[in-house]
């Protein structure tokens, strides 16, 4: 058997391990715990902000996150501090505390012994992700054309399908001892495998049909849709797979460079929000 037939029917078994998962009662890592909580409560379109706090008071690190993120200059650029979850929930609004609980299950995910040994790889796509939802804000914002909250939770979750293949890897040593394989089965697959899990996350399909396809390079001559601001943002942060380490191609990366010219005098000027938000949702 050829290396590359070696290769493929690696990918098959761990897919068709994932598409069990997906076709039934998915095998949720414990770390989506909390996300889950907030999806539940939010799948109630009236649902108030005082059950809302409820739910989140009980989380500590997504309430705490989501108070860092209130009283960040973003947020409260007349300065005025609040330390109640209720406030800041009001302040910040529902799409944003989505953001907050994802960002607190990623992170977790990212420090649990499943990925000690992608850890390299894990860290990688939580600072790009971190980035791209930060950038993506400040187009929307700038731009006027998308919902910035919108962009920042699908700035965040774009590449939830990386974590999801890596938690799963962990168990199929091939991976652990070959890199290459690994990066063939993220490139590949992430995209469709992270839009599943969304879906039965509970995040909203307008996020979700806005994360399809994020990586593929398009010709886009002014951003109208939340879409194309996430294109941008994911350019912007080191898209197609430079963040990674991987070769774009030349014709690829030209075409990058020429749209990544396009915002960069925006970037300049709003690098301190930028930095502002990835720090408050790192924290």
């Amino acid at each position: 058997m050829t290396s590359t037939e070696t290769t493929h029917l690696l990918h098959f078994r761990i897919l068709e391990d994932i598409a069990r998962d997906l076709s039934g009662e998915m095998n949720f890592p414990t770390y989506l715990d909390a996300s889950m909580t907030v999806r539940n409560a939010l799948k109630d379109p009236l649902v108030s902000v005082e059950k809302v706090a409820q739910v989140i008071s009980v989380e500590p690190l997504i309430a705490a996150k989501l108070l860092r993120l209130a009283n960040s200059t973003a947020y409260n650029p007349a300065g005025r501090y609040i330390a109640d979850i209720r406030q800041a929930i009001q302040r910040v609004g529902f799409e944003t505390v989505r953001t907050t609980a994802m960002s607190v299950a990623m992170e977790q995910m990212l420090r649990s012994k499943n990925l000690a040994d992608f850890e390299d790889i894990g860290r990688l796509t939580w600072e790009h992700s971190l980035q791209v939802a930060a950038i993506a804000r400040v187009l929307a914002r700038r731009i006027g054309r998308a919902n910035p909250e919108d962009a920042m939770l699908a700035g965040m979750v774009h590449d939830i399908g990386i974590f999801y293949l890596l938690y799963r890897a962990a168990e199929y040593p091939e991976y652990k001892d070959n890199r290459e394989d690994l990066i063939s089965l993220i490139i590949g697959w992430h995209e469709s495998i992270g839009e599943s899990l969304l879906a039965a996350l509970g995040i909203p399909d307008h996020i979700i049909h806005a994360i399809r396809e994020h990586d593929q390079l398009k010709h886009v001559d002014t951003p109208s849709s939340l879409a194309d601001i996430l294109y941008f943002a994911n350019l912007l942060a080191g898209g197609n797979y430079e963040w990674l380490g991987c070769d774009a191609g030349v014709a690829h990366t030209e075409q990058a460079a020429a749209d990544r010219a396009r915002f960069a005098d925006l970037l300049d000027e709003a690098w301190d929000d930028i930095r502002e938000i990835q720090a408050a949702l790192s924290s």
